[in-house]
């Protein structure tokens, strides 16, 4: 791989973005460490084979292929992250990127998460006595549990298996009351779905000759509300001064902003879906189930009966912008697309990670990054000044464009104000004169 060697050593004068696809891949391989193949997979130029995708889904045809961009700046936990991020939506990473770069005058984002635990839920029907049932399943819980220990061995030895049962009586359901039984099994670095599924279709024949009722469905939630993961940060009100607005104008801004999602669902759904903008992104690069996180991360903001933000954005008492993020994720980095693939697999080596733990740190940290982007955009110039341009060298491809002509027809484009596929041909026709 030729690439300008001055160039990258002065990288620090220049931004990564300047940078050539070539310079980027070897600026960043010079960094972690990652070998050519891992690069090439992260790349895409050797990643998922139609043969390997054959065996991953059904009637498989081949490939899609999305953008796999690199957020830099993070640090997490005191960490220096490269973050992964697959999006096809401008302005994602950029965005990601420049807010984490604030972030670090406060020192990056402080991050937790609780231990690996997922719920199964089994659905029991047919029961003439609920309660009887309900002490039925109590008093012979440990028997349960040890049964459940017994089902993945591998999973005990990992010190993972199930941690407790939790039984739940609905009185009111459109087929009459029938109860719940939980299962809660700490998966450890697996998403978990399968160990979850299995145990459950396990203890369902033990759970009906104990209550004498039917059970129904046997199957995990993505509710994953025993796993949830954290983020904070704190930025500096000088950090946060630009373009003729003052520090304590655009962290008043972000404070209102946020408001308006904390208490309407119209603006909560678009505010949770910015947030998800960055999850998705670093989800989806890891092979792991970014459906299974937005469908746990909607009903975690719906938990009150009321649909609300995810995030909360107040000020300390040195005037300093402070925003945190709680949210289920049930990530994992072994099992599924996340060892199948080798984006993947190079991806999560990139991150630097050992446990899912780790991982839902990173994620929900770039989620929250990504969340105060959007916010400091609306409360200041707009989203679409920043997300402008980028949009105009999409529609200017769009339009025909190629190489250096992306860029001049997104330019005029951007100065006019007016960004469309005819007028981008319109300009691609008067310099061309095609």
């Amino acid at each position: 791989m030729l690439v300008n060697t001055h160039k990258m050593e002065s990288l620090d004068k220049l931004r990564f973005y300047e940078l050539t696809l070539q310079e980027r891949g070897s600026y960043l391989q010079k960094q972690t460490g990652l070998t050519d193949a891992e690069m090439d997979a992260l790349c895409g130029l050797a990643g998922l084979a139609p043969a390997s995708a054959d065996k991953m889904v059904e009637n498989a045809i081949g490939i899609y292929s999305l953008p796999m961009g690199i957020a830099q700046n993070f640090v997490v936990n005191g960490r220096k992250v490269w973050v992964p991020m697959v999006v096809e939506e401008p302005s994602v990473v950029a965005g990601a990127s420049f807010m984490a770069r604030l972030a670090r005058a406060g020192g990056g984002f402080f991050a937790s998460a609780d231990e690996p635990c997922m719920i199964g839920q089994m659905q029991i029907l047919g029961l003439p006595d609920l309660e009887k049932a309900r002490k039925l399943l109590l008093d012979h819980g440990a028997e349960l549990l040890d049964e459940a220990a017994r089902i993945d061995p591998v999973l005990q030895e990992l010190g993972g298996g199930p941690r407790e049962m939790e039984i739940r009586i609905v009185e009111d359901s459109p087929i009459g009351p029938f109860m719940v039984l939980h299962i809660i099994l700490d998966v450890r670095d697996a998403m978990g779905a399968n160990a979850v599924n299995t145990a459950c279709e396990r203890l369902a024949p033990r759970v009906e000759a104990l209550t004498g009722g039917r059970v129904h469905l046997r199957i995990l939630s993505n509710l994953a509300d025993r796993r949830l993961a954290r983020a904070r940060v704190t930025i500096p009100v000088s950090e946060l001064a630009f373009d003729g607005y003052s520090g304590e104008q655009v962290r008043d801004g972000i404070i209102e902003a946020w408001a308006f999602a904390a208490v309407d669902p119209y603006r909560a759904a678009t505010h949770n879906k910015g947030i998800m903008n960055g999850v998705d992104a670093v989800v989806i690069a890891t092979g792991n189930d970014w459906r299974a996180v937005e469908a746990g991360a909607h009903a975690f903001a719906a938990r009150s009966g009321r649909y609300t933000s995810l995030s909360t954005w107040g000020q300390d008492k040195d005037g300093s912008l402070v925003g945190s993020l709680e949210m289920p994720m049930a990530v994992g980095i072994v099992g599924g697309a996340t060892r199948v693939h080798p984006g993947a697999k190079a991806a999560v080596k990139l991150l630097g990670v050992q446990t899912a733990r780790e991982l839902a740190e990173i994620i929900v940290s770039v989620g929250l990054a990504q969340n105060m982007a959007a916010l400091r955009a609306l409360a200041t110039e707009g989203i679409q000044r920043g997300h402008m341009t980028l949009h105009a060298r999409q529609v200017a491809a769009a339009a025909g464009a190629e190489g250096a002509m992306i860029d001049r027809v997104a330019d005029r484009m951007v100065q006019e104000k007016t960004i469309r596929i005819d007028r981008a041909q319109e300009i691609l026709k008067e310099i061309t004169g095609r």
